[in-house]
C-alpha cells in the first residue's frame, strides 16, 4: 500500500475519545480521509487506487478536487471496518503534511441530541451550514473528529445519481 499505515492514528482517535468520555461504539466509523501535500502526489494515489478501490466520485469542494473511494479490501481497525477513503487534492496556498487526516461517524439522532449527550465538549458546528452532509465536529490533540447524519458512501452515490 502507498499509504501510512493508518494504525496509529486511529489509536490515537480512540483514545482522544476515550480520553475525552465520547462513547462511539454503537456508531458507524463512515470514512478516513487522507491528505496530500502536492498534486502529484494526488494524482499518483488516484491512479493507485484504480486498482484498489471502487471510484464513487470525484467532485470539486472549496476550489479543489476530492476523491471518495470504496475500497476492495477495507482497514480493519479491532472490530470496525472502514471501506471508504477520502483523497482531497492539496489546496492552493494551504500546505498540507500527508497522512491522515480525519474521520467522520455517522450518527442516528439529531446533531442537537448528540451534542447534547456531551455537554462538556464544545463541538465545531460552522458545518452546520454546508447544504449537502453537515456535520460537527471537535479538533482535539492535531487530529479532527467528525459526526455527520449520512454516510459519505451514501452522499456521494446521490450525488452522482442526480447528476
Amino acid at each position: 500500500m502507498l499509504l501510512s499505515s493508518p494504525f496509529p492514528f486511529l489509536s490515537h482517535i480512540f483514545h482522544i475519545l476515550k480520553t475525552l468520555r465520547i462513547d462511539v461504539s454503537w456508531l458507524e466509523l463512515d470514512h478516513i480521509c487522507y491528505r496530500v501535500g502536492t498534486w502529484e502526489r494526488y494524482e499518483a494515489l488516484k491512479k493507485y487506487f484504480e486498482s484498489e478501490a471502487e471510484l464513487l466520485g470525484e467532485k470539486i469542494i472549496s476550489g479543489r478536487p476530492i476523491c471518495t473511494y470504496k475500497l476492495r479490501n477495507p482497514l480493519v481497525y479491532e472490530a470496525r471496518k472502514i471501506s471508504v477513503l477520502e483523497l482531497p487534492a492539496p489546496k492552493d496556498g494551504s500546505p498540507y503534511q500527508e497522512g491522515f487526516e480525519h474521520v467522520e461517524f455517522v450518527i442516528e439522532e439529531s446533531f442537537e441530541a448528540f451534542m447534547q449527550r456531551y455537554p462538556h465538549i464544545s463541538f465545531d458546528t460552522k458545518a452546520l451550514s454546508k447544504a449537502i452532509n453537515p456535520d460537527i465536529g471537535i479538533d482535539y490533540d492535531g487530529v479532527r473528529v467528525k459526526f455527520h447524519e449520512q454516510s459519505l458512501e451514501y452522499v456521494v452515490r446521490y450525488l452522482e445519481k442526480e447528476a
